[in-house]
């Protein structure tokens, strides 16, 4: 046995049987399903301009495309890390076990990733030629080869670049929900696990997903436009605000749902479910519902106030965070939540995150600050993220 697994061993109480005091998924695995939601619900923004025409949402939707794909370089990332040889992680795309979920990733991911990269290069392309012609130096080049031949700027070239990008957006729509609702549907097939063994767990990843990228976005948006000094589009926030308060509501409503439908059918071990409720994973579910019906008070009363203006922008700043937060409890809720469970349903364990190490918090809280890192440096390598949004929007 690795030196590793003595780092997840839990202390527990009640029946539990002796390999069960071992916590093979870690927070590394809770982060995965958090980080790959980012990606869904930005994207989900991206198409309400390039797919459904919606204006309001222009000044955005370049961004949110650019930042979605930032994340989704980052989403197969902890998974990299769990794997105690990473190097052979391929070999799950090259010779598939048809019958695993996991399996299934690889070519989900992969797919996404280079249909984002697609999108991004096709909306971008008009710009990367223009600087490709403007620079000099290295820069020069960079752009030369990232225009990869195409330097034709017609009105005829970009209207076919336009209808490219569209309907690569319309074919990321379901790739997004497929991307997410799988997390979903991996652990809501595990029988084995009452916390888990849920029909409405693939919708519910998916919805909350859509939930956390939206407060991701609208985080993003606030602190871009105050680093570069300029004001929030009030169309944009307003755009922003409706969607929040849908995801919030659609959130709350089908979680709301799975522990009605749980406690209806009385399944033999749900009391178990209601111990591990009220004692290990009790901080978690307070901080999940606490931060969704927090979002959804301030942002209904945002709505029925119309409230606009700097109220507007730093209430539904905090909604973004409040609703990013309560994603993110809620998936350690079920992934730690449903290993601290016993499956004799008589017993509880209680996982300790280690805070350096290769499965760390450390480990963690780097992963999750790199896609940051990669947006910052994409937006100095497209400057005109910005710029020709808001031209196109005026």
């Amino acid at each position: 046995m690795s030196a590793d697994v003595f780092h997840h061993i839990a202390p527990f109480v009640g029946f539990t049987y002796p390999n069960e005091t071992e916590v093979p998924w870690s927070e590394l695995i809770v982060i995965y399903p958090y980080i790959t939601g980012l990606v869904a619900g930005a994207f989900v923004v991206s198409s309400l301009h390039h797919v459904f025409g919606m204006e309001r949402f222009a000044p955005i939707s370049r961004f949110a495309l650019l930042a979605s794909l930032c994340f989704m370089f980052f989403a197969p990332t902890p998974l990299l890390f769990h794997l105690g040889q990473p190097t052979r992680a391929l070999n799950a795309v090259i010779t598939p076990h048809w019958t695993s979920a996991m399996a299934a990733f690889g070519y989900v991911a992969g797919f996404y990733v280079c249909l984002l990269l697609l999108e991004v290069w096709f909306s971008f392309r008009a710009d990367i030629v223009a600087m490709s012609k403007s620079r000099t130096g290295i820069m020069q080049k960079v752009y030369k080869a990232l225009t990869l031949g195409s330097d034709d700027v017609s009105k005829s070239a970009l209207a076919v670049d336009h209808k490219i990008a569209r309907r690569l957006a319309m074919i990321g729509i379901p790739g997004a929900c497929g991307l997410h609702g799988y997390v979903g549907f991996l652990f809501g097939s595990l029988k084995t696990r009452e916390w888990w063994s849920s029909d409405l767990m693939p919708i519910i990843f998916l919805l909350s997903a859509v939930g956390s990228g939206v407060g991701l976005l609208i985080v993003l948006y606030v602190v871009t436009s105050w680093w570069r000094k300029k004001p929030t589009d009030n169309g944009v926030m307003e755009g922003l605000l409706y969607v929040l308060w849908t995801g919030i509501v659609v959130v709350v409503v089908i979680e709301a749902l799975e522990m009605v439908q749980m406690i209806y059918k009385a399944r033999e071990g749900v009391e178990g479910v209601f111990e591990l409720i009220a004692g290990p994973i009790h901080l978690g579910m307070i901080i999940q519902w606490g931060g969704s019906f927090l979002a959804l008070a301030i942002t209904s009363i945002m709505m029925l106030a119309g409230t606009r203006g700097r109220a507007l922008v730093f209430w539904l700043f905090i909604s973004g965070l409040l609703m990013m937060v309560g994603v993110l409890a809620m998936r350690w809720n079920v992934v730690i939540g449903g290993q601290e469970l016993s499956k004799t349903m008589r017993g509880l364990l209680t996982y300790h995150p280690e805070v350096i190490g290769r499965e760390s918090l450390m480990v963690v809280a780097t992963l999750f600050t790199a896609p940051f890192v990669t947006l910052y440096l994409a937006q100095k390598l497209l400057p005109t993220v910005w710029e020709h949004d808001a031209k196109a929007h005026h």
